[in-house]
């Protein structure tokens, strides 16, 4: 990998983590288009994940910092509510971490998984922004905006998601508006609730000596992160503002498009036209 490769996949990873098109979905794609083997970038990966996690901690450094001072208070309150929530959102993705790895990471490279796992996101983006923005919960179920249960599902859909090509995010706060979450507060969620996942596998990654066969020079890794970084903070405060708009058909058509084009190139490879 070169430097100009990894500025591409930086600026790739970091508006494709934030906006609904499936940041794994379109490293996949980049990386068959630039070249990029898979195992060259196992720590690049990691690299450009940690760029989006700062991001994320950028844009919601005040609620962070506030869910965190409420913690060490020792005792239940709003915020202690919301970082439970967050737990119990983590639990699906938790049990395919531990019991499904393996398959998931079969899937990569595969651009027939690719190409379907886009339409599905096309077609939950596309039916999530006509659902009504009233909650169905009820409010007294609904400390935070968001209830056990829902956080629960909206795991669900981040579980399900780390599918190549089924964006956490789209996939997130579609199930999230679809099971009755205001726009606000699943966009907020859906952001704050991957913080611990990436670091977790981050942190196995490098005790599991997994990054350490990386050939990935320094330069490319720094200039990945810094691409990745800066694009992540533009994606991350536009998909807020997006969200709260309910503008989240043109990602759906953008899926939808990239998705058939996936499937159209195998077809053409299958039938020996490319």
């Amino acid at each position: 990998m070169n430097w100009w490769q990894s500025i591409l996949l930086g600026l790739i990873q970091g508006l494709t983590e934030f906006l609904p098109v499936s940041s794994s979905g379109h490293l996949a794609i980049g990386r068959e288009i630039l070249g990029v083997q898979a195992s060259e970038d196992i720590m690049f990966e990691v690299v450009v994940h940690a760029a989006t996690v700062l991001a994320t901690i950028v844009v919601f450094r005040k609620q962070i910092w506030k869910l965190l001072c409420g913690l060490f208070k020792f005792r239940y309150n709003d915020e202690t509510d919301y970082i439970f929530k967050i737990a119990v959102s983590m639990i699906p993705v938790f049990i395919v971490g531990v019991f499904f790895k393996d398959a998931v990471e079969e899937m990569f490279g595969n651009l027939m998984v690719v190409g379907v796992a886009l339409l599905v996101t096309a077609c939950l983006l596309f039916f999530s922004d006509r659902v009504p923005a009233r909650p169905i919960a009820k409010e007294t179920d609904a400390r935070n905006g968001i209830s056990y249960w829902q956080a629960f599902v909206v795991g669900l859909g981040q579980a399900f998601a780390v599918i190549p090509g089924l964006s956490r995010s789209g996939t997130t706060i579609s199930t999230g508006l679809i099971c009755g979450v205001k726009r606000e507060v699943v966009a907020q969620f859906s952001f704050l609730m991957v913080l611990v996942p990436i670091l977790g596998e981050a942190f196995l990654d490098i005790v599991g000596g997994e990054m350490a066969a990386s050939s990935v020079g320094t330069l490319p890794l720094v200039l990945g992160f810094i691409s990745a970084f800066i694009s992540g903070l533009f994606a991350c405060k536009v998909m807020i503002a997006l969200v709260k708009k309910a503008q989240l058909k043109w990602f759906a058509l953008w899926c939808a498009a990239v998705g058939i084009c996936v499937l159209v190139f195998i077809v053409m490879l299958i039938v020996g036209l490319c």
